[in-house]
């Protein structure tokens, strides 16, 4: 099905476009002449109509920008078209909670929920979260320069899920790639713990993720591990290592000896559903059972810090499907959860799928939002709280992704990442360093190149070029060590 628009100021297409996507994700929208729906926006008001249906007008409110007053009469108009309630209303930004934390360094909570319904349209529910949210990350938030975190990258996975669109190469495909990849990530671990030191830098959180980062073998794993404890943990007073097993299937003890051993103090074990024709479907080589059993090893190992993503939203997955794996994870009694709404990718097969018309009915919107409010039950359940939140683009139901923790066992490397008040170092294919100029109040990025060929044939060059970039911010430290 084709959404089409007649707009007659083509300067706010991007501004409609995200509105319409909000409620059509899977349609295809275009702009153009002749049928389907028109809007006309004026200097005191937009105008919304749909060819032989039903017509709106609203005028500016005084106090907004004309781009917040136009999202906000298009979402009414298409509220009222379809019936369909969005509780984030018309924001479409990555890190709500960000905005909260600014808006409460000067103003009271009910301005903060104020502000989110009069600019976005905001539920009371969703701008409470984001309150909360902020406020628990206010605790560890700085403007320390020197305080940074790690993030390691390994782009492999044993098989490639179906909604992703990570750089993420199936480990036993890719074997002969495995030896070069770390040889070059040796090298620019390498140069990364130099300049650290050179610099004069203090290490936060150190992240080792992916892809899944146990996809490789226990020796080549136990190289990486060695690697990354002797470079940036041993003789440094860091306060969280943190590695995303992930995949049950590439989990044994030896693994987790090695990560026991080198530091680590966090782990996730991830089972996204624990509906095993789930698991086949999205192209895991699991069952709920192994998530079960690793779990539990891993408990027994002594790792008291264990995350569990899940996904609501998964294709052919309703109420049921969500309230069985939150009983599943109930029984396990994890430390933290992470809940992710499905974002469908391009790049993704599950965006191949649907662009090739193949069958995948997305659940309603009332039916998504009472799964999440089952995620949050479970939270509830499990004594957490919401510490970190951030939102993708073409999310199922277009609502958020959440971690939940107990107390004491936030994801430290997730609030600064998400807040980006903190400057990162990233290591490895795909990976983005990215560097936090508070007296100039920008951020600037640098990604690291995604094609593990490219990645380890360039080495060298990318990796000086990073800390060219990085000298802007930290040029001359070394000095005043």
């Amino acid at each position: 099905m084709i959404i089409n628009i007649e707009l007659n100021d083509m300067s706010y297409r991007y501004d409609v476009f995200q509105i319409f996507n909000i409620y059509f994700m899977s349609k295809e929208i275009k702009f153009g002449r002749g049928g389907g729906y028109r809007i006309d926006i004026s200097g005191s008001e937009i105008s919304c109509s749909l060819e032989g249906g039903i017509s709106r007008t609203c005028s500016y409110d005084e106090g907004l920008r004309k781009r917040e007053n136009i999202r906000i009469g298009i979402f009414l108009f298409l509220k009222e078209i379809t019936g369909q309630e969005y509780p984030w209303g018309t924001l479409i930004g990555i890190r709500p909670s960000k905005i909260a934390l600014k808006l409460l360094e000067n103003q009271a909570e009910e301005e903060v929920l104020e502000y989110f319904r009069r600019h976005n349209l905001a539920s009371q529910e969703k701008a409470r979260l984001c309150i909360e949210v902020a406020r628990n990350e206010k605790k560890y938030v700085s403007r320390d320069k020197k305080l940074i975190s790690v993030y390691v990258g390994m782009p492999f996975c044993p098989t490639k899920c179906l909604y992703c669109s990570f750089t993420s190469n199936p480990a036993g495909e890719n074997s002969g790639l495995v030896d070069d990849y770390l040889r070059a990530l040796f090298y620019e671990l390498d140069r990364t713990r130099e300049y650290i030191k050179e610099k004069g830098l203090k290490i936060q959180c150190v992240y080792f993720g992916g892809g899944t980062p146990t996809a490789v073998d226990d020796k080549r794993f136990e190289l990486v591990m060695n690697k990354i404890h002797g470079n940036f943990v041993e003789g440094n007073s860091i306060e969280e290592f943190t590695v995303e097993c992930g995949r049950p299937d590439s989990l044994n003890e030896t693994k987790l000896l090695a990560m026991k051993q080198c530091g680590v103090g966090r782990i996730s074990i991830n089972p996204q559903t624990m509906n095993d024709g789930t698991l086949r479907l999205i192209g895991r080589n699991h069952s709920a059972e192994d998530i079960r059993e690793k779990f539990r090893m891993a408990r027994r190992m002594g790792f008291d810090n264990i995350n569990m993503d899940m996904i609501v939203g998964l294709p052919y997955e309703g109420r049921e499907h969500v309230r069985k794996t939150c009983g599943e994870i109930l029984a396990l009694k994890p430390d933290n959860v992470t809940v992710h709404g499905l974002s469908i990718k391009r790049g993704s097969r599950l965006f191949e799928k649907i662009i090739d018309r193949e069958t995948y009915n997305p659940p309603g919107q009332e039916e998504v939002m009472d799964m999440f409010r089952q995620t949050r039950q479970l939270a509830d359940r499990l004594g957490m709280k919401p510490y970190y939140m951030y939102r993708q683009k073409n999310m199922v139901g277009n609502m958020e992704n959440i971690g939940y923790s107990i107390d004491g066992k936030d994801g430290l490397y997730n609030i600064q990442m998400i807040e980006e008040r903190q400057t990162i170092i990233a290591c490895g294919a795909d990976g983005v360093t990215k560097l936090v100029c508070y007296e100039e109040g920008k951020i600037d990025r640098f990604p690291n190149l995604k094609d593990i060929r490219e990645y380890c044939s360039r080495i060298e060059e990318t990796t000086r070029k990073k800390f060219e970039l990085l000298n802007t911010l930290y040029k001359g430290m070394e000095d005043s060590k």
